[in-house]
């Protein structure tokens, strides 16, 4: 039985301000690595750039929303900070930044939890990631930049839209497009990766893979039980594919979970075989769950993040089983500016393995932050939909030496906000910016797109089926984390409800993910 709750969402509620003239807020672009999708819906809002220019409550707590802080003012378009009308880049009261995030870890693992009969722990729920988790359709650029879209929807209570902010990357060029590869698998052989859909699938994973690189693409070895071993330092693929799948075939579990000395090993092999001009990065394949030798978060960590800033190494992590150290892997992707995935299955790891890695070797965004700035004319409150870790100061948006996300080729990013209106508001609604930085010259770019209070008044039942698949899968995090007691964003539905809508949206879209959506609720409406 679903417990539902009216929604609570204490967020800014700016006071009127007086118009002045009329014009946009610029956008520094973003940087990345892999990533989500969803889809644009009827009047919605492009723009495109090319290269060149949680709390675990019982529904008491409220919905997590922007940090308050105090900025330095805006910029103007071309970032010489000369300044603008606030009306539609408005005082930081009105603005919500954050770090571009393209993780799905934590949806990966509530859906097996679910499966497997268990409920998940409320604080391992992070609803961007369930949001990112389906594919979109919004609008591409041509070049290396971004699109940006922003449309919206209203709810069933009173004045709450859901508003949509989607960036886009350009779509994922043929496999030899892209610039060469080299990967440092760091590979968890403890006891406990010796039950099923662990080892045996990470093995299976990294053969499939091993055939899908380039022969101009690299990949080292690094195992780590009790100690860590470099098994196979970096070795060019070209005429050496049989001793890459020697050395995984020859993979076997041994003690305990050592994963501070796989890490420093693993980085350390990536720096010794590091290539200039390619992709470098550290793939690490583990359930997190360190119990021996460092197992301090924050020295890790620091360990990850120099290897970041001297050679420019990204980390991939790939969680598996089902006790899984997700908090610890997110911190430490975030801090290797990379991303995580989690896989249990086959289907999983192929799609992981053979598609996605291989696809989004390249980078397209280096450091890239969103921007969302809300009219003070037209919007009482709002609140951003989970990246509650990824918050930035708004008055760092456009400081580049602060850490942002890697964005990679062919992906979407998603964030969806919950925006209550001024009764009777119309006009100008938002503005949304995206900063990056070019990953080889490193200079920066923005692009922005606005949308009107118009674009939102129609009803979610009418909106597009992706941004209703956006929308169930925001809903259904959020229910999550109050621990079946309800969501609080405006206008949820029943835990019953969101199973009929996410079936009858798995049906018009024919996507499985979807399909998988809708039994994951069914199931967590069963056990609640």
């Amino acid at each position: 039985m679903d417990h539902t709750t009216e929604p609570t969402l204490p967020s800014r509620r700016p006071p009127r301000r007086p118009r002045g003239p009329r014009t946009a807020l610029t956008a520094l672009a973003v940087a990345g690595g892999l990533l989500l999708s969803a889809c644009g819906g009827t009047g919605e809002h492009t723009a495109t750039a090319d290269k060149g220019g949680a709390s675990d409550s019982r529904g008491e707590a409220p919905l997590p929303a922007p940090d308050q802080r105090q900025g330095t003012g805006e910029q103007d378009s071309d970032g010489t900070g000369e300044t603008d009308s606030r009306e539609v880049a408005p005082a930081p009261d009105y603005l919500s930044t954050f770090a571009l995030d393209v993780d799905t870890a934590s949806y990966g693992y509530a859906r097996r939890t679910l499966a497997e009969g268990g409920l998940p722990q409320p604080t391992t729920i992070r609803p961007e990631e369930f949001v990112n988790s389906f594919r979109q359709d919004y609008d591409r650029p041509d070049g290396d930049g971004f699109s940006v879209t922003v449309d919206g929807a209203r709810t069933s209570a009173d004045d709450w839209s859901l508003v949509r902010v989607g960036l886009a990357t350009r779509e994922a060029e043929g496999r030899g497009e892209r610039p060469p590869a080299a990967l440092t698998f760091v590979l968890d052989v403890s006891g406990s990766m010796a039950e099923p859909g662990r080892l045996d699938l990470a093995r299976k994973s990294l053969g499939v893979l091993t055939d899908r690189l380039r022969d101009d693409d690299s990949v080292a070895l690094v195992t780590f039980s009790d100690e860590a071993e470099t098994v196979l330092p970096m070795t060019r693929l070209g005429g050496h594919r049989d001793e890459v799948h020697d050395a995984i075939d020859d993979l076997r579990t041994d003690a305990s979970t050592n994963l501070g000395a796989g890490v420093e090993t693993g980085y350390a092999t990536a720096e010794d075989g590091l290539r200039r001009g390619a992709t470098n990065r550290v793939v690490l394949v583990s359930d997190a769950l360190a119990n021996t030798g460092d197992t301090d978060a924050d020295t890790i960590l620091e360990r990850i993040a120099g290897a970041r800033r001297e050679h420019g190494i990204t980390l991939f992590g790939v969680g598996v089983g089902s006790d899984y150290g997700d908090a610890l892997m997110e911190r430490l992707a975030d801090r290797g500016d990379g991303h995580t995935v989690y896989v249990s299955t086959p289907d999983d790891a192929y799609d992981v393995f053979a598609e996605q890695l291989p696809r989004n070797i390249d980078l397209t965004a280096r450091d890239a932050k969103a921007q969302v700035a809300f009219d003070p004319e037209t919007v009482e409150e709002f609140a951003l939909v989970g990246y509650d870790n990824r918050e930035v100061a708004d008055e760092d948006f456009r400081d580049d030496s602060v850490d942002g996300g890697e964005v990679g080729p062919g992906h979407t990013v998603t964030a969806l906000y919950a925006v209550r209106t001024r009764p009777g508001a119309s006009g100008h609604l938002a503005t949304a910016t995206v900063r990056w930085l070019d990953p080889d010259s490193r200079a920066p770019h923005e692009e922005s797109a606005s949308v009107e209070t118009g674009t939102v008044d129609g009803s979610r039942a009418r909106a597009s089926d992706r941004f209703r698949v956006t929308a169930v899968a925001a809903y259904f995090a959020d229910a999550l984390r109050q621990g079946g007691y309800g969501s609080r964003l405006p206008g949820a539905p029943s835990l019953t409800e969101l199973t009929e809508e996410a079936e009858d949206l798995a049906d018009a879209t024919g996507d499985r993910a979807v399909a998988r959506l809708a039994d994951a609720i069914r199931q967590a409406d069963a056990l609640y």
